[in-house]
């Protein structure tokens, strides 16, 4: 949609009125959005891989798992923001890879409360996920 109201916005000026300007906006439309139908055929084409080379492609299992710990990823990412702020906080940092000291200093809470705090997230994100 962009691409569309910046090719109209740039060929506005070559309008000469021959055509109805709804017709005129239709046609740079229409020619945009082929274009991009096309250069995304293209670039799909480009990413196919010649027999020879099959060989070399990565093993599917190992691509699907990659997918689902990306996908698990994301869905813990989306749950995170809804938790209150002091767990959000613990959360991150520890998911940023602190320990519960380093992030008690950063926090003000008892290395205790910090791993108290991420067992009983981790809880209550299991649940979330089965």
């Amino acid at each position: 949609l962009q691409d569309i109201h910046f090719a109209l916005w740039r060929s506005f000026e070559g309008y000469q009125g021959l055509s109805s300007l709804r017709t005129w906006i239709y046609r740079v439309a229409h020619n945009t959005a082929a274009s991009h139908v096309l250069k995304d055929r293209r670039a799909r084409v480009s990413q196919w891989t010649d027999l020879e080379h099959v060989a070399d492609a990565p093993d599917p299992a190992i691509v699907a798992d990659a997918v689902e710990d990306s996908d698990l990823l994301s869905r813990l990412m989306s749950l995170v923001p809804q938790l209150k702020p002091p767990d959000r906080q613990v959360m991150l940092l520890y998911l940023d890879g602190l320990d519960a000291k380093e992030t008690g200093e950063i926090t003000g809470l008892s290395p205790g409360a910090v791993a108290t705090k991420i067992h009983r997230i981790k809880a209550v994100l299991a649940k979330r996920f089965n």
